[in-house]
């Protein structure tokens, strides 16, 4: 029996798991209970039997939306193709690599690891999808398609539905946007309405962006914006939750280590080889090293009382000083650690007869066969 094979549900029973504190009581037997279902997942099929039932019906979409992706490529200019590459790069692997860590040494803490576990929640539940569903993109030809950087020449080799830049957007700036209403709290009607418009205005410039690059159809925008609002819905109404128990929960690094490897098993396994997995998986270590991180040094670093930026206890050039030591230390360790893990984690897999996805794991797992 392929237990890594099956479930992509499983995400979202977890994260109820994980965000109430009535369901925290008792670690063991809810780890238990989540190991349970990918073992009924994995005999019910239910990764191909979905796939069986959205396949069909997303790529009719795909097809039939190329004429709409083809009338956007009509108002081709090289002023748009840099446009939205750049703004392509918002919701990229290096916005997070830098926007991230920024958020931590300004001070707002609990909005840092709030926006971390949210986007890498975004990122599993978005990539399962992609995984599951396997429909294309926008062919190409004769689709012209933009992949001005290598993150996106990686991310054209993963699957369309849904567009993980519309849902990234979508999330990431409404929760940033609660987030400064309530630590301002702002009651101006003007203001909100403005900060929404504003929310409104990059989330459809991301969407419409992805389309003229020809990385996305239509239906994976509206997917990424459905998804992404569902999302965000559901944090908004849990954060509290998530937060008292990253800061002040029992049993935290044990239960969040166990989260994390079993997120591996239950990812589900796409029709051909993606980067997806990779991703999640990375997105997934940072997530266990934060939460670690912050049980281990909440008091110290992480509280509510620590100096924030432009603040007299955190001036601008001790902010920009953080930033000129921190993100050369950041660059260096990901950079080490990817190449190692690179190379280690497909030979272990292979060591221990786990099934590798990943579409460099198959590289280098057929070198060694």
């Amino acid at each position: 029996m392929n237990l890594t094979i099956e479930y992509w549900i499983f995400g979202s029973f977890a994260g109820v798991f994980f965000f109430n504190d009535l369901f925290l009581r008792d670690i063991e037997r809810e780890t238990g209970g989540i190991a349970t279902w990918i073992v009924f997942s994995s005999i019910l099929n239910v990764t191909q039997k979905l796939r069986s039932l959205t396949q069909p019906w997303v790529s009719h979409y795909v097809l039939s939306g190329t004429s709409i992706v083809l009338k956007i490529q009509k108002y081709e200019h090289r002023y748009l193709d840099a446009f939205f590459s750049g703004l392509s790069c918002v919701v990229s692997v290096p916005f997070y690599t830098a926007f991230l860590p920024l958020l931590f040494w300004s001070g707002h803490c609990k909005l840092a690891r709030q926006m971390t576990l949210l986007m890498a929640f975004c990122d599993y539940m978005g990539n399962c999808i992609k995984d599951v569903v396997s429909a294309p993109r926008p062919s190409s030809p004769p689709v012209r398609r933009v992949t001005a950087t290598k993150d996106e020449q990686d991310n054209a080799m993963e699957y369309g539905l849904p567009s993980s830049h519309t849902l990234n957007t979508v999330c990431l700036s409404g929760y940033l946007l609660h987030y400064i209403l309530s630590y301002t709290g702002s009651d101006d009607v003007s203001t909100e309405l403005m900060g929404f418009s504003l929310v409104c205005l990059v989330v459809g410039l991301i969407g419409v962006g992805r389309i003229y690059l020809g990385m996305h159809s239509l239906i994976d925008i509206i997917g990424g914006l459905a998804l992404g609002l569902g999302i965000l819905t559901f944090w908004l109404s849990v954060d509290k939750y998530i937060d008292d128990f990253v800061v002040l929960g029992q049993k935290v690094t044990s239960f969040w280590g166990t989260l994390s490897f079993l997120l591996l098993f239950a990812y589900p396994t796409p029709e051909l080889p993606t980067p997806s997995f990779e991703y999640h998986t990375a997105f997934n270590g940072v997530a266990l090293g934060i939460v670690i991180g912050i049980q281990q040094t909440y008091h110290q670093f992480h509280h509510e009382n620590v100096a924030r930026i432009l603040t007299p206890q955190l001036r601008l050039h001790a902010f920009v000083g953080r930033m000129l030591l921190g993100i050369p230390t950041i660059l260096l360790v990901k950079f080490c650690s990817k190449a190692l893990a690179k190379w280690i984690l497909p030979i272990l897999a292979y060591t221990l007869g786990i099934p590798a996805r990943g579409s460099f794991s198959m590289l280098v797992l057929r070198g060694l066969q």
